[in-house]
C-alpha cells in the first residue's frame, strides 16, 4: 500500500476509519466462503446476547434498515439459523430467536472474527490490546450510550 500522507495519519479518526475498513474487508472474506457478511453475524449475535427479538425491533438495535432486516433475516431462517414466529400478542409483529444450529455458526463465525482481530493487533502487546479495546469501547458508549 502506498504511504498514506502524514496530514490524514495525524487525524485519528482517518486511523480509525482505515483500520476499520482493513479489518471489515478482512472478516468479510472469511465469511464469505460460508455465504455470511458481518449483518448475518451481527443478528445472531444479538439474538444470542438479548434474546428473541421482534424483527423490527431487531433492526432498531443494530441499526438496520427494516426492508434489508427482512432480507437478513429470510436468509437466515432458510438455512435453519433462526426461527421466525408471529407473535400471539400481535400477529402483525415477527419474533426472530436463534436456533442451536445458528448458535454453533456463530461460534464459528467469532472464532473467524478472533483470528482476523489477532492479525490485525499482531502489532500490539496484550496489555496494549486491552486499552486499545477499553479507549475504543468508552468512545463507541460515548457515541452510542447504552
Amino acid at each position: 500500500m502506498p504511504e498514506s500522507p502524514p496530514s490524514l495519519t495525524a487525524l485519528t479518526t482517518y486511523l480509525l476509519s482505515r483500520t476499520g475498513k482493513a479489518a471489515r474487508g478482512r472478516l468479510g472474506e472469511r465469511l464469505a466462503p460460508r455465504g455470511m457478511l458481518l449483518w448475518h453475524m451481527a443478528v445472531l449475535a444479538a439474538l444470542a446476547d438479548f434474546g428473541p427479538h421482534p424483527q423490527r425491533r431487531l433492526a432498531e438495535r443494530l441499526a438496520i434498515h427494516v426492508s434489508d432486516m427482512a432480507r437478513i433475516v429470510e436468509e437466515l431462517g432458510g438455512a435453519g439459523w433462526v426461527d421466525r414466529e408471529r407473535d400471539p400478542a400481535d400477529r402483525r409483529r415477527v419474533v426472530v430467536s436463534l436456533t442451536a444450529a445458528g448458535r454453533e455458526l456463530l461460534g464459528e463465525l467469532t472464532d473467524e472474527a478472533r483470528a482476523v482481530q489477532e492479525e490485525v493487533l499482531a502489532p500490539l502487546s496484550p496489555r496494549e490490546r486491552d486499552t486499545l479495546h477499553a479507549l475504543l469501547l468508552r468512545v463507541h458508549d460515548g457515541l452510542w450510550p447504552r
